[in-house]
């Protein structure tokens, strides 16, 4: 039983069993048991720690809790824009928030972030401040929506988000943002929008479908229909992705499988 592999033996065992005694045999075969299961025991640790460094090792974990969804990444978006009472026209984007969520795990793997310089309307109006926390300090000398644009897409890139092997697509908490504030600041500024924003999870539709109920109150509705916590504060952009983040996850681990919801453009 000295070969370390137990491969010899083993061999050994089975083309020499018909000439060994019986009960030398079976005293054999319980010496060389342990140290093979051993080995095997040895082989996959090694296996495991490889696939772990090459960051494997969580999305396997989290492939065999819940079904595999349908696009490798959901890039989860929620914009806060100029606003008053009554509303100004136009409004214009002034957080520009994404969450990149690893579809195999549902953890958050990246985030872009910026504040816009709104330009129509420079001045943040108090109900605007007391809505979204953003002062006007935070607007103030920051990129142009085309420039933040400029960087999302560059950003898409680095992230390898623009491969076209890649299934990607965004989540929104409605239709707003996607089907009528980037379309519609875009073509008052002259701007394209880029085919990737183009489709779109709708994550109020996702929930009915799973819950069997509408979210009236959006993610307030939506974090106590599963018994989440709401994260940070309302109407930040950046909080509100996290909440769409943490609703997706806690769907998803339920068995949902999220689908596009938007209609072709």
């Amino acid at each position: 039983v000295s070969d370390a592999s137990g491969c010899s033996m083993i061999a050994f065992l089975h083309t020499g069993a018909a000439k060994f005694p019986r009960n030398l045999l079976s005293r054999a075969r319980q010496a060389v048991s342990p140290l093979l299961a051993g080995v095997l025991k040895g082989y996959s640790s090694i296996v495991s720690r490889k696939l772990a460094s090459h960051g494997f090792g969580a999305s396997m974990a989290a492939m065999s809790s819940f079904p595999p969804q349908r696009y490798h990444y959901f890039l989860v978006l929620d914009f806060e824009a100029t606003c008053d009472k009554p509303q100004i026209h136009p409004q214009e984007i002034i957080e520009f928030p994404i969450l990149k969520l690893n579809g195999r795990t549902m953890e958050i793997e990246s985030t872009f972030h910026m504040y816009v310089q709104p330009v129509v309307h420079p001045q943040l109006t108090p109900f605007c401040t007391e809505l979204t926390g953003i002062i006007q300090g935070m607007v103030d000398g920051q990129p142009s929506l085309q420039q933040v644009l400029e960087r999302v897409d560059e950003w898409m890139a680095k992230e390898g988000l623009l491969d076209p092997s890649v299934k990607s697509i965004f989540v929104t908490c409605g239709d707003w943002d996607l089907k009528v504030m980037l379309p519609g600041q875009c073509q008052y500024l002259g701007l394209p929008v880029a085919d990737y924003f183009k489709q779109w999870i709708n994550l109020k539709k996702a929930y009915s479908f799973a819950m069997g109920s509408w979210p009236k109150n959006g993610l307030l509705d939506m974090n106590k229909g599963l018994n989440l916590q709401h994260i940070g504060r309302p109407h930040s952009g950046i909080d509100d992705c996290k909440n769409i983040a943490n609703i997706m996850k806690t769907l998803a681990h339920r068995g949902f499988i999220f689908k596009q919801t938007s209609k072709p453009f």
